[in-house]
Protein backbone atom coordinates (compact mmCIF):
# COMPACT_ATOMS: atom_id res chain seq x y z
CA UNK A 1 0.00 0.00 0.00
CA UNK A 2 1.50 3.32 -1.05
CA UNK A 3 1.41 6.28 1.28
CA UNK A 4 -1.58 8.48 0.52
CA UNK A 5 -0.53 11.49 2.53
CA UNK A 6 2.24 13.89 1.52
CA UNK A 7 3.86 16.93 3.06
CA UNK A 8 4.61 19.76 0.64
CA UNK A 9 8.08 21.28 1.04
CA UNK A 10 8.90 24.96 0.35
CA UNK A 11 10.23 24.16 -3.14
CA UNK A 12 6.93 22.47 -4.00
CA UNK A 13 8.25 18.91 -3.83
CA UNK A 14 6.01 16.43 -2.05
CA UNK A 15 7.48 14.23 0.68
CA UNK A 16 5.64 10.96 1.46
CA UNK A 17 3.99 11.26 4.86
CA UNK A 18 5.54 8.04 6.13
CA UNK A 19 9.00 6.63 5.51
CA UNK A 20 11.41 3.87 6.44
CA UNK A 21 13.99 4.61 9.11
CA UNK A 22 17.32 2.80 8.80
CA UNK A 23 19.12 3.59 12.05
CA UNK A 24 20.76 0.44 13.42
CA UNK A 25 19.57 -1.84 10.60
CA UNK A 26 23.16 -3.11 10.10
CA UNK A 27 23.63 -6.03 7.69
CA UNK A 28 19.85 -6.30 7.21
CA UNK A 29 19.61 -2.86 5.57
CA UNK A 30 19.59 -3.93 1.93
CA UNK A 31 16.96 -6.63 2.46
CA UNK A 32 14.78 -4.26 4.52
CA UNK A 33 14.90 -1.58 1.82
CA UNK A 34 14.08 -4.13 -0.88
CA UNK A 35 11.07 -5.32 1.11
CA UNK A 36 9.97 -1.77 1.87
CA UNK A 37 10.12 -0.74 -1.79
CA UNK A 38 8.17 -3.85 -2.74
CA UNK A 39 5.47 -2.88 -0.21
CA UNK A 40 5.17 0.65 -1.57
CA UNK A 41 7.50 2.70 0.62
CA UNK A 42 9.05 5.52 -1.36
CA UNK A 43 10.54 7.61 1.47
CA UNK A 44 13.83 6.22 2.84
CA UNK A 45 15.71 7.95 5.67
CA UNK A 46 19.37 7.38 6.46
CA UNK A 47 22.46 9.21 7.72
CA UNK A 48 26.21 9.02 7.20
CA UNK A 49 26.77 7.68 10.74
CA UNK A 50 24.11 4.96 10.47
CA UNK A 51 26.45 2.94 8.25
CA UNK A 52 23.40 2.01 6.20
CA UNK A 53 24.02 4.13 3.09
CA UNK A 54 25.90 1.39 1.22
CA UNK A 55 23.13 -1.16 1.73
CA UNK A 56 20.51 1.36 0.69
CA UNK A 57 22.58 2.28 -2.35
CA UNK A 58 22.75 -1.33 -3.53
CA UNK A 59 18.98 -1.74 -3.19
CA UNK A 60 18.21 1.56 -4.90
CA UNK A 61 20.60 0.85 -7.76
CA UNK A 62 18.90 -2.47 -8.42
CA UNK A 63 15.42 -0.99 -8.39
CA UNK A 64 16.27 2.04 -10.51
CA UNK A 65 18.51 0.28 -13.05
CA UNK A 66 15.94 -2.48 -13.58
CA UNK A 67 13.20 0.07 -14.19
CA UNK A 68 11.10 -1.17 -11.27
CA UNK A 69 11.02 2.38 -9.90
CA UNK A 70 11.86 5.82 -11.26
CA UNK A 71 14.35 7.94 -9.35
CA UNK A 72 11.90 10.85 -9.29
CA UNK A 73 9.34 8.70 -7.49
CA UNK A 74 11.69 8.16 -4.53
CA UNK A 75 12.35 10.50 -1.62
CA UNK A 76 15.78 9.87 -0.09
CA UNK A 77 17.08 11.68 2.99
CA UNK A 78 20.55 11.56 4.49
CA UNK A 79 22.43 13.68 7.01
CA UNK A 80 25.65 15.57 7.60
CA UNK A 81 27.46 13.88 10.52
CA UNK A 82 28.66 15.70 13.63
CA UNK A 83 32.24 15.50 12.33
CA UNK A 84 30.97 17.33 9.23
CA UNK A 85 29.43 20.21 11.20
CA UNK A 86 32.05 22.65 9.96
CA UNK A 87 31.82 24.84 6.83
CA UNK A 88 34.95 23.23 5.35
CA UNK A 89 33.53 19.69 5.50
CA UNK A 90 29.93 19.94 4.26
CA UNK A 91 30.67 19.30 0.59
CA UNK A 92 33.06 16.44 1.36
CA UNK A 93 30.50 14.53 3.40
CA UNK A 94 27.71 15.31 0.94
CA UNK A 95 29.77 13.69 -1.82
CA UNK A 96 30.65 10.70 0.37
CA UNK A 97 26.96 10.03 1.01
CA UNK A 98 26.04 10.33 -2.67
CA UNK A 99 28.78 7.87 -3.58
CA UNK A 100 27.57 5.35 -1.00
CA UNK A 101 23.93 5.77 -2.03
CA UNK A 102 24.87 5.47 -5.73
CA UNK A 103 22.83 8.58 -6.45
CA UNK A 104 23.43 11.87 -8.27
CA UNK A 105 21.32 13.72 -5.71
CA UNK A 106 19.28 13.22 -2.56
CA UNK A 107 15.90 14.77 -1.95
CA UNK A 108 16.74 16.08 1.52
CA UNK A 109 20.06 16.72 3.26
CA UNK A 110 19.92 17.47 6.98
CA UNK A 111 22.42 18.76 9.52
CA UNK A 112 22.21 15.79 11.89
CA UNK A 113 23.05 17.64 15.12
CA UNK A 114 23.93 21.26 15.94
CA UNK A 115 27.20 20.35 17.71
CA UNK A 116 30.34 19.94 15.62
CA UNK A 117 32.97 17.33 16.50
CA UNK A 118 36.59 17.10 15.49
CA UNK A 119 37.31 14.87 12.53
CA UNK A 120 39.60 11.88 12.76
CA UNK A 121 40.53 10.83 9.25
CA UNK A 122 39.09 7.55 8.09
CA UNK A 123 35.98 7.56 10.29
CA UNK A 124 32.63 9.29 10.45
CA UNK A 125 32.51 9.17 14.23
CA UNK A 126 33.99 11.70 16.65
CA UNK A 127 37.06 10.62 18.57
CA UNK A 128 37.66 10.89 22.31
CA UNK A 129 39.89 13.23 24.27
CA UNK A 130 42.20 11.82 26.97
CA UNK A 131 39.49 12.41 29.59
CA UNK A 132 37.14 10.11 27.66
CA UNK A 133 34.89 12.91 26.43
CA UNK A 134 34.00 13.56 22.81
CA UNK A 135 36.40 15.86 20.97
CA UNK A 136 34.13 18.75 20.01
CA UNK A 137 34.67 21.87 17.94
CA UNK A 138 33.97 25.31 19.40
CA UNK A 139 30.63 27.07 19.14
CA UNK A 140 28.91 26.24 15.86
CA UNK A 141 28.76 28.98 13.23
CA UNK A 142 25.24 28.16 12.09
CA UNK A 143 25.18 30.95 9.50
CA UNK A 144 28.39 29.86 7.74
CA UNK A 145 27.38 26.21 7.97
CA UNK A 146 23.99 26.90 6.41
CA UNK A 147 25.56 28.78 3.50
CA UNK A 148 27.52 25.63 2.69
CA UNK A 149 24.30 23.62 2.87
CA UNK A 150 22.71 26.06 0.41
CA UNK A 151 25.65 25.49 -1.94
CA UNK A 152 24.71 21.80 -2.09
CA UNK A 153 21.30 22.79 -3.48
CA UNK A 154 22.94 25.15 -5.98
CA UNK A 155 25.24 22.32 -7.11
CA UNK A 156 22.29 19.94 -7.62
CA UNK A 157 23.46 17.47 -5.01
CA UNK A 158 20.25 17.82 -2.97
CA UNK A 159 16.83 19.21 -3.73
CA UNK A 160 16.13 20.33 -0.17
CA UNK A 161 18.10 21.08 2.98
CA UNK A 162 17.01 20.99 6.58
CA UNK A 163 17.86 20.43 10.22
CA UNK A 164 17.71 17.67 12.78
CA UNK A 165 17.73 17.95 16.57
CA UNK A 166 17.77 21.76 16.44
CA UNK A 167 15.79 23.79 18.98
CA UNK A 168 13.67 26.88 18.28
CA UNK A 169 16.47 29.34 19.04
CA UNK A 170 18.87 27.57 16.70
CA UNK A 171 16.28 27.29 13.91
CA UNK A 172 15.57 31.01 14.29
CA UNK A 173 19.27 31.81 13.83
CA UNK A 174 19.28 29.84 10.56
CA UNK A 175 16.03 31.41 9.34
CA UNK A 176 17.33 34.95 9.84
CA UNK A 177 20.20 34.47 7.42
CA UNK A 178 18.85 31.78 5.10
CA UNK A 179 18.66 32.34 1.35
CA UNK A 180 17.11 28.87 1.07
CA UNK A 181 14.94 28.22 4.11
CA UNK A 182 15.04 24.90 5.96
CA UNK A 183 12.54 22.54 4.34
CA UNK A 184 12.33 20.14 7.23
CA UNK A 185 13.11 19.54 10.88
CA UNK A 186 13.63 15.95 11.96
CA UNK A 187 13.36 15.35 15.70
CA UNK A 188 12.41 12.65 18.18
CA UNK A 189 8.63 12.79 18.27
CA UNK A 190 5.94 10.40 19.47
CA UNK A 191 2.80 10.29 21.61
CA UNK A 192 4.88 10.43 24.80
CA UNK A 193 7.16 13.23 23.49
CA UNK A 194 4.94 15.53 21.45
CA UNK A 195 7.05 18.74 21.48
CA UNK A 196 4.00 20.83 20.60
CA UNK A 197 5.71 24.22 20.83
CA UNK A 198 8.44 23.10 18.43
CA UNK A 199 5.96 21.52 15.99
CA UNK A 200 3.78 24.66 16.02
CA UNK A 201 6.83 26.87 15.45
CA UNK A 202 7.80 24.82 12.41
CA UNK A 203 4.28 24.92 10.97
CA UNK A 204 4.16 28.72 11.32
CA UNK A 205 7.46 28.94 9.44
CA UNK A 206 6.58 26.48 6.69
CA UNK A 207 9.00 23.80 7.92
CA UNK A 208 7.88 20.18 7.62
CA UNK A 209 8.28 17.91 10.64
CA UNK A 210 9.63 14.36 10.45
CA UNK A 211 9.50 12.14 13.54
CA UNK A 212 12.21 9.67 14.43
CA UNK A 213 11.61 7.14 17.22
CA UNK A 214 7.84 7.40 16.56
CA UNK A 215 7.35 4.09 18.37
CA UNK A 216 9.90 5.07 21.09
CA UNK A 217 12.27 2.60 19.32
CA UNK A 218 11.87 -0.61 21.36
CA UNK A 219 15.24 -1.88 20.03
CA UNK A 220 17.29 1.14 21.14
CA UNK A 221 18.64 -0.73 24.15
CA UNK A 222 20.09 -3.38 21.85
CA UNK A 223 22.11 -0.63 20.19
CA UNK A 224 23.25 0.85 23.51
CA UNK A 225 24.34 -2.56 24.79
CA UNK A 226 26.23 -3.30 21.58
CA UNK A 227 28.30 -0.11 21.88
CA UNK A 228 29.03 -0.79 25.54
CA UNK A 229 26.62 1.67 27.16
CA UNK A 230 24.05 1.18 29.89
CA UNK A 231 20.53 0.38 28.65
CA UNK A 232 17.73 2.81 29.42
CA UNK A 233 14.39 2.24 31.08
CA UNK A 234 12.20 2.30 28.00
CA UNK A 235 8.68 3.75 28.12
CA UNK A 236 6.18 1.11 26.98
CA UNK A 237 4.21 3.26 24.56
CA UNK A 238 2.85 0.30 22.59
CA UNK A 239 1.61 -1.29 25.81
CA UNK A 240 -0.04 1.86 27.15
CA UNK A 241 -3.62 0.91 28.17
CA UNK A 242 -5.14 3.92 26.40
CA UNK A 243 -3.26 3.18 23.18
CA UNK A 244 -4.26 -0.48 23.36
CA UNK A 245 -7.91 0.47 23.94
CA UNK A 246 -7.96 2.76 20.88
CA UNK A 247 -6.23 0.05 18.83
CA UNK A 248 -8.93 -2.45 19.75
CA UNK A 249 -11.63 0.06 18.86
CA UNK A 250 -10.26 0.44 15.32
CA UNK A 251 -9.11 -3.20 14.91
CA UNK A 252 -5.57 -1.92 14.44
CA UNK A 253 -2.29 -2.51 16.25
CA UNK A 254 -0.96 -0.09 18.89
CA UNK A 255 1.89 0.81 16.50
CA UNK A 256 -0.60 1.78 13.81
CA UNK A 257 -2.47 4.00 16.28
CA UNK A 258 0.58 5.99 17.39
CA UNK A 259 1.82 6.36 13.80
CA UNK A 260 -1.62 7.49 12.66
CA UNK A 261 -1.65 10.08 15.45
CA UNK A 262 1.51 11.67 14.05
CA UNK A 263 0.18 11.64 10.50
CA UNK A 264 -3.02 13.38 11.62
CA UNK A 265 -1.10 16.20 13.34
CA UNK A 266 0.82 16.77 10.11
CA UNK A 267 4.05 14.99 11.04
CA UNK A 268 5.76 12.33 8.89
CA UNK A 269 6.94 9.35 10.99
CA UNK A 270 9.89 7.22 9.87
CA UNK A 271 9.59 3.97 11.88
CA UNK A 272 12.48 1.53 11.57
CA UNK A 273 11.99 -2.17 11.04
CA UNK A 274 13.68 -5.03 9.21
CA UNK A 275 10.75 -7.42 9.77
CA UNK A 276 8.33 -7.80 6.86
CA UNK A 277 5.20 -8.09 9.02
CA UNK A 278 6.09 -4.87 10.83
CA UNK A 279 6.88 -3.09 7.56
CA UNK A 280 3.44 -4.09 6.26
CA UNK A 281 1.80 -2.95 9.50
CA UNK A 282 3.59 0.39 9.60
CA UNK A 283 2.57 1.44 6.10
CA UNK A 284 -1.04 0.24 6.52
CA UNK A 285 -2.24 3.36 8.33
CA UNK A 286 -3.97 5.21 5.51
CA UNK A 287 -7.32 3.41 5.55
CA UNK A 288 -8.71 4.76 8.83
CA UNK A 289 -8.95 7.93 10.89
CA UNK A 290 -8.69 8.60 14.59
CA UNK A 291 -11.69 10.62 15.79
CA UNK A 292 -11.42 13.71 17.96
CA UNK A 293 -12.03 11.67 21.11
CA UNK A 294 -9.12 9.40 20.23
CA UNK A 295 -6.89 12.38 19.47
CA UNK A 296 -7.78 14.06 22.77
CA UNK A 297 -6.84 10.93 24.72
CA UNK A 298 -3.55 10.57 22.83
CA UNK A 299 -2.68 14.26 23.27
CA UNK A 300 -3.16 13.73 26.99
CA UNK A 301 -0.45 11.04 27.11
CA UNK A 302 2.38 13.54 26.49
CA UNK A 303 5.11 13.11 29.14
CA UNK A 304 7.48 15.82 27.88
CA UNK A 305 11.25 15.72 28.33
CA UNK A 306 11.40 12.66 30.63
CA UNK A 307 10.24 10.60 27.63
CA UNK A 308 13.15 11.66 25.41
CA UNK A 309 15.34 8.67 24.57
CA UNK A 310 17.92 10.14 22.20
CA UNK A 311 19.79 12.75 24.24
CA UNK A 312 23.02 11.94 22.35
CA UNK A 313 24.71 10.96 25.60
CA UNK A 314 26.45 8.23 23.64
CA UNK A 315 28.81 11.11 22.78
CA UNK A 316 30.14 11.67 26.30
CA UNK A 317 30.45 15.31 27.32
CA UNK A 318 28.54 16.70 24.33
CA UNK A 319 25.85 18.00 26.70
CA UNK A 320 28.39 20.57 27.97
CA UNK A 321 28.71 22.17 24.53
CA UNK A 322 27.04 25.60 24.12
CA UNK A 323 25.06 24.29 21.14
CA UNK A 324 23.67 21.22 22.90
CA UNK A 325 20.00 21.58 21.93
CA UNK A 326 18.02 19.73 24.59
CA UNK A 327 16.67 21.09 27.88
CA UNK A 328 17.26 19.24 31.11
CA UNK A 329 14.98 16.27 31.71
Amino acid sequence: MAAKIYLTLPCGQKMPGLGLGTFDTNEETEAAVNTALELGYRHIDTAFVYDSENGIGRALNQWISSGKVKREDLFITTKLPMVGVHPDRVEMFMKKSLESLQLDYVDLYLIHFPVGCKLKEGTGWPYLEENGETAVEGKTDHVALWKKMEEQVDAGRTKNIGLSNYNISQITTVLKSARIKPACLQVELNVYLQQRELVDFCKKNGIANVAYFPLVNPSYNNFLTRIGQEPKQMPNLLGDPEVVKIAQKHSKSPAQIVLRFLVQIGVAPIPKSVIRQQLVENISIFDFNLDEGDMKILRGLDKGEPARMARFEIFKGVDKHPDYPFPEE
